[in-house]
């Protein structure tokens, strides 16, 4: 099993999928692609054409989380240790928010893509589908 270490200078390309429906029913899909570093992942991706993208960096004690689109201040996350997939990470909009957002990236073994995926959640508890995004190995 490869783990977040493993994949250190690796590069993905594939599509991205972004729910904005709010049944979440219908994606609108992009290209995308990831890059693994040492201490941050980093994707791009496009919404009606025009190029974005986004990272999460690593601290000790947990990363920080942008996006060009949606949040281009850092967002504070804690790492959700001994989540499955390679890293999962999970944070609130801000203090005055009751929303939250958890990231995961996997790797698939039966086809050796990376899945980087994001969800919203309700102040209740419910998840609901943000992103998507499944990459090929490039380099």
């Amino acid at each position: 099993m490869e783990t977040l270490t493993d994949l250190q200078g690796t590069r993905w390309a594939g599509k991205a999928e972004l729910w904005l429906d709010p049944l979440g029913d219908k994606a609108e899909r992009s290209d995308c692609t990831i890059a693994v570093e040492a201490d941050v992942v980093r994707y791009t991706w496009s919404h009606e054409g025009k190029a974005h993208q986004g990272s999460i960096r690593l601290r000790d004690d947990g990363a920080d989380f942008t996006d060009s689109w949606h949040q281009p201040e850092p967002m504070k996350c804690d790492r959700v240790l001994g989540a499955w997939g390679l890293l999962q990470v999970l944070g609130t909009y801000g203090p005055q928010s009751d929303w939250g957002w958890r990231t995961r990236l996997s790797l698939r073994t039966p086809t050796g893509e990376l899945v980087l995926q994001m969800t919203n959640i309700a102040p209740w508890g419910e998840e609901a589908r943000a992103v998507r995004m499944v990459c090929a190995r490039v380099e």
